[in-house]
């Protein structure tokens, strides 16, 4: 093995996380937005933020370190937009319905500033670290009232997180092959460790029942050096806790599906991410497949009493406003953006209302996933 460690950013899984990230960016933002990043230690989306040319951000993290490194990132770069930082833990509520600061900052009661947030932001985001809530449903709740709490009616809440679906299924089947072969097994497979070329993914307890909330597992890619443990997310329970905040859910779908259906509009920015990411087609590469596929964003939408719904679906323009049209809201609501309609649509029939059984009838009792992964029964 080689004495030299690989940058992080040179990366595989890291390139396509931070593509992804951007590309999500790049579809919800727009000029001059308020923006509240959740869990946003490191700094490592500033550049992002100011590409999308936001006015404002509002960023949280529960780590003292990381809201300094984010700082200090803003403050040397001098981005064009306007920045505050807060040390918080996103999944604790006080009274008044909003995030609890765990720290005072040159004087100033934060718990007040933070109040004063309320309702300000066009975007809430968690780009990354949405599976650390799901350790008890208690602090999912509080996370997505807070949520519910920071946006605009009319805003989204949106992100990215391991795809519970396609791990889920990974361990199911590797749980059933060790115990049809039995001895026929090799001694080293063990039934609760996932492994591929690009990562392994070990669960605590072996469990034949999902459990909705508390199911922890490490994720370790290749190049890492040490394991992160995270928690699966229900996405039902997801869109449930949603709903209970005032949340209306949108989308979840797969990073390789979210990739192959605007690969025409992604495909430059994921070959300008580094070489052996994509075949000459502009298709993914096994590993990227397998990597990307780790993972699905998830949107909701607050809302909004002043805006009445379309009456038929909207088909949006190619700057980037056409990848919409494949997250729109089971019940056709309206996008930000300017929209032309299709004429074959006028007549369609409305969906049905926002439930769980759609996400579940058509992708599995965990939400999305490739399709040779999906469970064919709802919850």
């Amino acid at each position: 093995m080689s004495g030299h460690s690989i940058p992080r950013s040179e990366l595989t899984h890291h390139r396509l996380y931070e593509f992804a990230k951007t590309a999500l960016i790049k579809i919800f933002s727009h000029p001059y937005v308020t923006v509240c990043d959740l869990y946003c230690g490191g700094g490592v989306d500033i550049e992002k933020w100011e590409s999308a040319q936001i006015a404002n951000y509002i960023g949280i993290d529960v780590s003292s370190s990381g809201i300094s490194e984010l700082k200090e990132a803003w403050e040397s770069q001098r981005k064009n937009y306007n920045a505050e930082f807060f040390e918080a833990d996103p999944c604790v509520l006080c009274s008044g319905g909003i995030i609890v600061m765990k720290a005072m900052s040159n004087g100033e009661n934060l718990e007040t500033q933070l109040q004063e947030k309320a309702g300000q932001a066009d975007l809430v985001c968690c780009l990354q670290h949405l599976q650390m809530c799901f350790e008890t449903e208690e602090r999912a709740r509080r996370l997505l009232h807070n949520v519910s709490s920071l946006l605009k009616p009319g805003g989204y809440f949106l992100g990215i997180t391991p795809d519970s679906s396609t791990i889920w299924a990974k361990y199911q089947k590797n749980v059933e092959a060790y115990h049809n072969k039995g001895g026929s097994m090799k001694p080293n497979i063990v039934p609760n460790c996932i492994r591929s070329e690009s990562y392994m993914i070990t669960f605590e307890v072996e469990e034949e029942k999902f459990p909705l909330f508390g199911k922890k597992y490490q994720l370790k890619f290749a190049s890492d050096i040490s394991a992160e443990t995270h928690c699966l997310v229900h996405f039902p329970s997801l869109i449930r806790l949603a709903r209970e905040a005032g949340l209306e859910y949108v989308e979840i779908q797969n990073l390789n599906e979210f990739y192959d259906d605007n690969r025409a509009l992604f495909v430059g920015m994921l070959m300008s991410s580094g070489p052996n990411l994509i075949d000459p087609r502009g298709r993914l590469l096994p590993r990227s497949y397998d990597v990307l596929g780790l993972y699905t964003t998830f949107i909701f939408q607050k809302p909004d009493p002043d805006v009445v719904p379309p009456l038929a679906t909207p088909l949006l323009q190619d700057d980037g406003a056409s990848i919409l049209a494949s997250c729109k809201s089971h019940n056709e609501r309206e996008w930000p953006e300017v929209v032309v309609w299709r004429d074959d649509d006028q007549n369609s029939h409305a969906d049905p209302p926002i439930g769980l059984g759609k996400i579940s009838e058509q992708k599995g009792i965990l939400g999305p996933g490739p399709a040779d992964l999906r469970f064919p029964e709802a919850l």
